[in-house]
């Protein structure tokens, strides 16, 4: 890994992150897992290594999503409080896509999707969860403040590697 500075050209790997994500339309890969599927967009279309929240309703929070609320250009991050259970604990874990630009966003929902940013509150949650409430948007430059290069393995499964990454981080310990 190296720390040189990104390129700062924030539009290119907003369509790289694009282009890698839609790839992954119809995946039920990333269930649950939304967070990870943003990030892994962003990351491995890009080579570079991100630093944010361990959820989606932390990555908001971290980022400042609520003072943008119009509609998110390309590539922003767009965030949703989430309330449900995961793991055993009930909270709220907040949910987060990706902007595509005109009003689109694709998010990991049930399966890789793409919908209107302001229609995600009418999809229907997983038992015990809520429907999602729109926060608001972080812009891609915002997200990319510290990042570092990384070459992600050829033969690495992003979604296999998120599941396990989202297992150690949230699953209860017993002992």
């Amino acid at each position: 890994m190296s720390t040189a500075p990104l390129p700062a050209d924030v539009a290119t790997h907003a369509r790289n992150a694009i282009a890698w994500a839609m790839r992954r339309v119809g995946s039920t890969a990333y269930a649950t897992r939304c967070l990870a599927f943003v990030e892994d967009a962003i990351e491995r279309a890009n080579a570079l290594e991100l630093f944010g929240g361990d959820d989606a309703h932390e990555s908001a929070e971290l980022y400042d999503a609520a003072a943008n609320t119009g509609v998110p250009p390309a590539g922003a991050l767009v965030f949703y409080d989430a309330f449900g259970e995961l793991l055993g604990t009930h909270r709220n874990w907040g949910h987060v896509g990706l902007a595509l630009g005109d009003g689109d966003v694709i998010h990991a929902w049930d399966r890789v999707r793409v919908d209107g940013y302001r229609g995600l509150a009418a999809l229907t949650p997983a038992p015990g969860w809520e429907s999602p409430r729109f926060v608001g948007w972080a812009p891609l430059a915002r997200v990319l403040e510290g990042s570092i290069r990384r070459e992600w393995p050829a033969d690495d499964d992003p979604a296999e590697t998120a599941s396990r990454m989202q297992t150690d981080r949230f699953a209860p310990r017993s002992g």
